[in-house]
């Protein structure tokens, strides 16, 4: 399977909610993550950041994404994405009772590529741009 064919199974069941269980066939078992937003500040592995994708369609049911753009770096081994992601906040989990809030979100995933697999995720995303629209904070 090509870089482009894995990376793209893996956003979209890491983006639907699918957690590590589905996705960790895509990476690394020991595949990091990293993301220079407070609210994934304690998440340093892909499988945690999937599971936490995953919980937090529990307060946005109705969460889905919309790709703009996919592209494949083959020099330095990696695919990038970049996505909005849409949903509302009718369900429990968030830190307040549902607001009913609807959010549209920027987002960027870099893959990086070893031998096949994800070996490492950044996440480049504005969490408090997410925190405001959705009235958490």
């Amino acid at each position: 399977m090509s870089m482009h064919e894995v990376a793209m199974k893996f956003f979209d069941a890491c983006e639907t909610g699918k957690g590590w269980d589905l996705c960790k066939q895509w990476c690394h078992p020991d595949a990091t993550f990293s993301c220079q937003a407070d609210a994934l500040a304690d998440v340093n592995t892909l499988g945690t950041y999937t599971d936490w994708m995953a919980e937090a369609l529990g307060a946005l049911p109705d969460g889905h994404y919309e790709l703009k753009s996919f592209a494949v770096d083959t020099d330095r081994s990696n695919v990038s994405a970049y996505a909005v992601f849409h949903g509302t906040n009718t369900g429990e989990g968030g830190s307040v009772p549902p607001t009913g809030n609807r959010i549209a979100v920027d987002f960027v995933y870099v893959m990086d590529f070893e031998n096949g697999k994800i070996c490492h995720m950044t996440k480049i995303w504005n969490d408090v741009q997410e925190l405001k629209q959705l009235g958490w904070t």
